[in-house]
């Protein structure tokens, strides 16, 4: 459990979950925006007492625990969190919200400070959003598992949707400018969130075309082709790679379908 060490606004920390793993890379970042109401909260992340008191200690009163996605790495804490800090629950699902509802899309945090716009940004996960905070110097974008500090992120099929996750990325490229600091959930905070979501797209679309090779010399399911795009690629992911895939070919079949 460690604090970022790339520089960050003074309204903002990062700490660290100790969950490292092949899909969680050094583990989950749980960020604490600084507000003049309190603070703000993003993914508490997992059941790990350790972690969620630092958290708790660290943010002081907390006005809102916002959920990126729910997955377990950043939600398995969620409710063990509000306990320690009474503050409610919001998230694009509902059935994660306790005590209120997470403002829509494009909409913003009605709070003193930096201003907290939330972007749905379904693909990864169909209730994925992020936010981007912006005090007019600083411009943020906490991304979740949409955009990755090291790697790339899994689009797991049935769940996720490689069309949607096109369309958010480039939702995202448009709602972040010059200068604007990627705080990921997981990795290393970037300098260039613009820069490292065009990266995104152009990867993707390689990917595809990987995949669209894989089948024309003769994969036939996607664990062939899992076993061709992917033959670099740590084995311990392939399961998720596969998921990955079948999003891919499902994307595929829908594109030829119009």
């Amino acid at each position: 459990m460690t604090d970022a060490p790339s520089p960050l606004p003074a309204w903002c920390r990062s700490i660290r979950a100790d969950n490292p793993g092949p899909m969680t890379l050094d583990g989950t970042n749980t960020y604490v925006i600084s507000t003049d109401a309190g603070a703000v909260v993003v993914d508490p992340g997992p059941a790990i007492e350790e972690h969620l008191s630092a958290v708790a200690a660290a943010a002081g009163p907390v006005v809102a625990t916002v959920l990126t996605h729910r997955h377990d790495d950043h939600t398995g804490g969620a409710h063990r969190f509000r306990e320690l800090t009474g503050a409610p629950l919001l998230a694009r699902d509902p059935a994660w919200c306790v005590d209120g509802a997470l403002p829509t899309d494009g909409a913003t945090f009605e709070l003193p400070g930096p201003r907290l716009r939330v972007v749905d940004t379904p693909g990864h996960t169909s209730d994925s959003i992020c936010v981007v905070a912006d005090d007019g110097t600083w411009t943020v974008l906490f991304s979740g598992d949409t955009v990755l500090g090291r790697g790339t992120t899994v689009v797991a099929h049935p769940d996720g949707d490689l069309g949607a996750y096109l369309d958010s990325l480039r939702r995202l490229e448009t709602a972040v400018g010059p200068g604007c600091l990627l705080l990921p959930g997981h990795g290393p905070v970037r300098d260039d969130a613009a820069g490292v979501i065009g990266d995104y797209i152009v990867h993707r679309h390689q990917r595809l075309d990987e995949v669209r090779s894989a089948l024309a010399a003769g994969a036939r399911t996607a664990r062939d082709v899992v076993e061709v795009v992917y033959a670099d690629v740590d084995r311990a992911v392939w399961p998720a790679a596969e998921l990955t895939v079948r999003a891919a070919l499902e994307y595929l079949d829908d594109s030829a379908g119009r």
